[in-house]
């Protein structure tokens, strides 16, 4: 390989290399948003709508269930099940949150992978945000994302429930009550 073309080649390296590094989001330590209003963000259903959070919940109370990995499945899984198990009715949203410029440029194809794994008639409630994802990562914080950010508005966009260190049942039991006193 000529000098030239091995310059060219590392140039593209370093420039791609920087677009990926650029893209890529930012940590942000964990924290609890209780009492404070969700950011208004949008995201996009499987279905292919797109949602405003939280304006398009406002008056009735919403669970949504943040995930910043593809490994966080199965913690929302064991929520949603304790959920159905325990008899909790609220209106429930998996919101896959996946912050930075790279992912977002990916959607189409994460999207259709999501589709390709869960029934058509759930699509309407898994959410993906791409574009306003840093906004989510700031107020959950997304440091450790394996666990899922358990998110409970009230009818006004307020947290009245948050839990982060993944599911047990004595929280379920918590969120249950939360629920309850909504009613």
């Amino acid at each position: 390989m000529t000098k030239s073309k091995l310059f060219g080649a590392a140039a593209l390296a370093v420039a791609v290399g920087g677009f990926l590094a650029a893209g890529c989001s930012s940590t942000y330590e964990r924290r609890d948003p209780t009492g404070e209003t969700f950011p208004s963000v949008t995201g996009s259903s499987l279905e292919g709508r797109e949602i405003q959070v939280p304006a398009a919940f406002a008056g009735s109370p919403v669970l949504l269930l943040i995930g910043y990995e593809q490994n966080t499945q199965f913690d929302l899984d064991r929520w949603v099940m304790g959920m159905q198990m325990a008899g909790i009715s609220v209106a429930t949203y998996e919101m896959p949150t996946i912050p930075g410029l790279v992912p977002g440029m990916f959607s189409g194809s994460i999207d259709a992978g999501m589709r390709r794994g869960i029934p058509q008639e759930d699509w309407g409630s898994v959410v993906t945000v791409y574009g306003d994802g840093d906004e989510i990562a700031k107020f959950t914080g997304n440091a450790d994302g394996l666990p899922g950010r358990i998110v409970l508005l009230d009818k006004n966009g307020r947290v009245a429930f948050f839990h982060d260190r993944g599911y047990s049942a004595g929280t379920l039991e918590k969120l249950a009550a939360v629920v309850g006193a909504m009613r």
